[in-house]
């Protein structure tokens, strides 16, 4: 996401043809689709991968054991995987923080790739069904001139 910003803002720099007439605009646009849409990708991968392991920490059974918080997903299971947490004296503070650490890492990481996907349908839109993003600076003298003949 970093990438594609520094991207973004190197397109800003290059002085805009219309048409794209210069090869590195063009470059540059593509580049910036294509790491637009590797980001997105990227993004709600690790949404789903934050999610998976919320889903997994409320269903942990936790233990205080030594200075360190030992959960299990099922208790009963002997062979069942362990997750041990050194030096957490609170098993309830531990959980607590991880589940709302995780929550704000799903928000964020789902912010980011509507962001991607809006970068995305942008350059998208622009390319082939021309979409102007942003203020055209043109006098309209000549639109308004013409109307005013009688």
């Amino acid at each position: 996401v970093c990438v594609v910003s520094l991207v973004g803002f190197v397109m800003l720099c290059i002085s805009y043809q219309p048409d794209e007439k210069t090869c590195a605009q063009f470059t540059v646009k593509l580049l910036y689709f294509l790491l637009s849409a590797l980001a997105l990708v990227a993004c709600v991968l690790a949404v789903a991968f934050a999610a998976h392991h919320y889903l997994q920490l409320t269903k942990f059974t936790c233990d205080t054991i030594r200075e360190s918080c030992q959960c299990k997903l099922d208790p009963a299971d002997p062979l069942g995987r362990t997750f041990v947490y050194q030096d957490a004296a609170d098993c309830g503070s531990l959980t607590s923080m991880l589940s709302l650490y995780l929550l704000l890492q799903m928000a964020l990481n789902l912010v980011a790739a509507l962001v991607c996907l809006l970068m995305c349908f942008v350059v998208w839109k622009h390319r082939y069904q021309v979409f102007y993003v942003g203020v055209r600076f043109q006098p309209l003298t000549a639109a308004q001139g013409a109307g005013q003949q009688v």
